[in-house]
C-alpha cells in the first residue's frame, strides 16, 4: 500500500509541481519527476524531524509537491 501511495502522490505532485515551476516535460516525465520528488520530499521531511507521506491527506500531497519542486529545480541546474 505504501508504494501505491508514493506512485499516486508522485503523479499528483509531478503535475502540481510542473504548474508551480512553470515547466512541463510531458505527462509521463512529470509523473516520473513527481514520484522521485515524493521520495525526496519524504527524505527531506525526515531530515527535519517530520514524517513523509503518511496517508491520503493534504500534508502528504504538500510533502510530495515540495520534493517534486526540489527535483525539478535540481534538474534545471544540472541541465544548464
Amino acid at each position: 500500500m505504501n508504494l501505491l501511495l508514493w506512485i499516486i502522490f508522485g503523479a499528483i505532485a509531478g503535475w502540481i509541481a510542473s504548474i508551480i515551476m512553470t515547466t512541463s516535460q510531458g505527462a509521463v516525465w512529470d509523473i516520473v519527476m513527481g514520484i522521485v520528488g515524493a521520495v525526496v520530499g519524504g527524505y527531506l521531511m525526515g531530515l527535519v524531524g517530520k514524517s513523509g507521506v503518511t496517508g491520503f491527506n493534504l500534508y502528504s500531497i504538500v510533502v510530495a509537491v515540495i520534493g517534486a519542486c526540489v527535483v525539478i529545480a535540481v534538474g534545471r541546474m544540472l541541465h544548464k
